[in-house]
């Protein structure tokens, strides 16, 4: 048994979730914030059998699309005058995931 921990970009949320649980797999997912554009990010953690790692895997890869996106670049302590913000394009969503080993798994 393997527990997946995966961040997704919260505009991906909704059809990762709606397909890992579509292909049965059990999941909770909470919300979460990015800390470097402190945008919103959904983790999900599944229990997963050894066998079926690489499905679920599959499944958030696919749903997780990595889009760019314009960011303000500041400066501290400057006044923020938006006919003069210079952005900078960044690429935001994709997924990132761990897996650990997991020593026993109850469920009751």
């Amino acid at each position: 048994m393997k527990l997946i921990i995966a961040i997704v970009n919260n505009d991906d949320a909704h059809f990762v979730n709606t397909s890992l649980t579509g292909a049965g797999f059990h999941i909770t997912k909470i919300s979460s914030t990015g800390g470097f554009l402190l945008s919103g990010n959904s983790t999900f953690l599944l229990g997963v059998d050894e066998s079926r790692i690489d499905e679920a895997l599959e499944i958030i890869k696919t749903h997780s699309k990595r889009r760019t996106q314009n960011v303000p670049l500041t400066v501290p302590g400057a006044m923020a005058n938006s006919a003069m913000m210079n952005t900078a394009s960044v690429t935001v969503g994709g997924a990132t995931a761990f897996i650990i080993d997991v020593e026993k798994y109850i469920r009751f």
